[in-house]
């Protein structure tokens, strides 16, 4: 999602004379969604239904969602099912319904609580962000400066460049260099390549890089 820890967007949904107010916001814990979800809920508390759904980690092995009094399935599961095939992660979103009078049916739910969600997320706008690992390549004085040279030049097969991220200096010199997760197996057949199979690379921690806002 294009938003900042926080932000979001807010938007309004009317069907058949029931509204349906979105919040979405971009979080970082479950402790900060359910703050959102609360939050809502305090200060609409004359809506009958506050219904909600989130989706946290780098994996989205994180993801919740309540009905809220809605019929089963009608209402959370739906959102959350937005949510994820748009791609996104740490984020959440609640759905107020203000009841018009008219009753929508199971099938109507749902395609009222999708739309509401998808509604939100193209108000926001959506930002592709790479997991990227960090990895550790130790080498010795002598040659560290002729190694790095290397990789900061060094073009992966699937075409994506190696980011050198630093170097540290004690014992030996200690090259930290930056790869999409998923080339982590590249990096170490063009180390091989490199240096007849005397360099290798230490996986030593993970960050997850801004590639850009994705087109509509």
């Amino acid at each position: 999602m294009d938003a900042a820890p926080g932000a979001g967007a807010d938007v309004e949904l009317e069907i058949r004379r029931s509204r349906f107010l979105t919040r979405i916001r971009r979080v970082r814990s479950e402790d900060e969604a359910r703050a959102v979800i609360e939050e809502r809920r305090s200060t609409l508390f004359d809506a009958r239904h506050h219904c909600s759904a989130f989706i946290l980690g780098p994996d989205g092995r994180t993801a919740r969602s309540s009905d809220d009094g809605e019929p089963a399935g009608t209402a959370g599961i739906p959102m959350l099912t937005a949510l994820q095939r748009g791609g996104l992660t740490d984020v959440v979103a609640v759905v107020t319904r203000y009841f018009g009078g008219v009753k929508l049916g199971a099938g109507g739910l749902v395609r009222a609580y999708t739309d509401a969600v998808a509604q939100a997320m193209d108000a926001t706008g959506l930002r592709e962000v790479r997991l990227n690992t960090i990895l550790r390549i130790d080498v010795d004085f002598a040659s560290a400066g002729a190694i790095e040279d290397q990789l900061r030049g060094l073009v992966l097969l699937s075409g994506t460049a190696l980011v050198v991220d630093g170097v540290e200096w004690s014992d030996r010199a200690h090259i930290r260099v930056a790869v999409p997760s998923n080339s982590v197996g590249e990096l170490d057949t063009a180390l091989a390549g490199l240096s007849a199979g005397s360099l290798s690379a230490v996986p030593v921690d993970q960050r997850w890089t801004d590639v850009g806002r994705v087109s509509a």
